[in-house]
């Protein structure tokens, strides 16, 4: 196997994963690839080329050595900033994002679209810096440039300050003793005969998941000290269980682990099948908040590494739709209302207003998982504020500071059964009161099943062609509602709860 600076870095999370990707390719979870976060990392990479100016860049070729070839010419013409140059040194290979030349010295500039440093990054600029000094290239610097998430947009894209640029040089030298022999050991381990035998650990996770985690997890059984909720017990935590032989909930209890409440709620819910765990007390007080009409809101949301309109950050969650299920008595017909934007415009106006048509100022409003509705409207109207809108920017704050969270008895676990794992999601949640109503369920919607499905979506619409868009906006709207009908039903079974 001859090794890239991305296998490279396969290896130094986990030499299987090499082994894997060699022998048993097949096993592979192609769900947990995540086409959004590739085509992101591609637009910042193009956009990087022209930090430092004007640059040539090497055509991407099947053939490495037509790159590795032109990379050769380039340098050769004095070229002072190659983007995507290549070499290879004993098989193994780079790219490098940005490689600036001056007087006969290098500097690799690493490019990664995540708004800080994550540990695997300095081994993948050191690979590069290894290979290129085996070329025979004098590296005097090497930087991993990163977005900065404090950047505002305002005209034109600044690069300056979109971009950070950290020099790690540092790091990449005192990491250098160890390339060659890491190297050597993750081609001769990934020549095995037999599979690797290798613990799972919290590599399987971080810097992302592992697309070969389920079939590296097979012998974990559901229900595991991986199931508990982060929220009751922390990973690394988990990890030191599973070590010592404690696995399932019932080992766990008779360990004489100490746990916290919520982590023995989750477990002896389960392993006893007691009936829900319900404070009415509790209940009765949240339900006592509430005041009739009630609204029941929920977005959808775009971020984009890249901010596309002005007034945005990196990443800064935009949205471009709501549901609004609208009820005026708790024995009423709940009305629905919508709200779409239309594909490759700046959606935020437009919503805006719509919203304050469709929500009075002072009505009580229910969101699920309030902070996330409230940071979106917050971020909202500050911006209109800003473009001299005050009127609806107020409106905004006031449908704001009246906004109550479903989620709250059921974070706080005044109701909680052991269908919903030790989550608190909408998604478990939804089908632990309502089990039996087939149009609750979000696994029979077409196109669209969660929030990151919309995202992906929505900013695939203008690629699309008519019909498909038609189809995709019917999903969209399909899904964006049935999140706040579930809001409505949830909210009726906890007045049932309470009577």
């Amino acid at each position: 196997m001859n090794l890239s600076k991305s296998r490279y870095c396969k290896g130094i999370r986990c030499p299987k994963i090499l082994w894997l990707d060699e022998h048993k390719s097949e096993v592979r979870d192609e769900s947990v690839f995540n086409r959004k976060i590739l085509d992101t990392g591609n637009k910042v990479g193009d956009l990087a080329m022209g930090y430092y100016g004007a640059y040539s860049e090497v055509p991407y070729n099947n053939d490495k050595s037509v790159m590795i070839a032109e990379t050769k010419r380039l340098l050769n013409a004095n070229t002072p900033i190659i983007c995507e140059g290549s070499f290879s040194f004993n098989g193994n290979f780079c790219s490098v994002d940005i490689l600036r030349v001056c007087g006969g010295e290098t500097e690799i500039t690493e490019v990664k679209s995540s708004t800080d440093i994550k540990p695997i990054y300095y081994d993948d600029i050191a690979f590069q810096y290894y290979v290129l000094s085996s070329c025979g290239l004098n590296v005097k610097k090497t930087f991993i440039m990163h977005i900065n998430n404090e950047y505002e947009r305002q005209g034109d894209i600044d690069l300056t300050g979109l971009f950070t640029a950290h020099d790690c040089t540092e790091i990449v030298l005192s990491l250098q003793k160890n390339i060659a022999v890491n190297i050597e050991r993750f081609k001769k381990s990934s020549e095995e005969n037999n599979e690797l035998d290798i613990e799972i650990g919290i590599y399987c996770f971080e810097p992302y998941e592992c697309e070969y985690r389920t079939y590296c997890w097979k012998h974990i059984p559901k229900n595991s000290v991986f199931d508990i909720s982060g929220h009751a017990l922390r990973r690394d935590k988990k990890f030191d269980l599973y070590k010592r032989g404690v696995i399932s909930y019932k080992q766990l209890l008779e360990s004489g682990e100490k746990l916290n409440d919520a982590a023995l709620l989750q477990i002896e819910t389960f392993v006893y099948k007691k009936p829900p765990e319900i404070n009415k007390d509790a209940i009765r007080l949240f339900l006592d908040t509430l005041s009739w009409p009630l609204y029941f809101l929920d977005f959808e949301t775009f971020k984009e590494a890249i901010p596309p309109f002005d007034g945005l950050r990196p990443y800064m969650q935009v949205p471009f739709q709501y549901s609004l299920h609208i009820q005026k008595t708790p024995d009423a017909t709940p009305e629905h209302r919508e709200f779409l934007a239309k594909e490759g415009i700046d959606p935020r106006v437009e919503l805006a207003v719509s919203l304050c048509e469709d929500i009075p100022r002072n009505v009580c409003v229910l969101a699920y998982n309030m902070s996330f509705e409230k940071r979106c409207i917050k971020e909202l109207a500050h911006w209109l504020e800003k473009q001299g809108k005050n009127e609806i920017a107020a409106h905004l704050v006031n449908i704001h500071n009246n906004i109550k969270d479903l989620m709250k008895p059921f974070q706080h676990r005044d109701y909680y059964s052991f269908e919903q794992d030790g989550s608190f999601s909408i998604k478990k949640v939804l089908p632990a009161l309502c089990p039996d109503d087939p149009d609750l369920d979000y696994n029979k919607l077409d196109l669209v099943h969660h929030g990151g499905e919309a995202q992906t979506a929505y900013s695939d619409l203008s690629e699309k062609n008519p019909e498909e868009r038609k189809h995709i906006r019917t999903s969209l709207l399909a899904y964006c509602r049935l999140d706040t009908l579930a809001m409505v039903k949830i909210l009726e079974k906890l007045i049932n709860i309470r009577l």
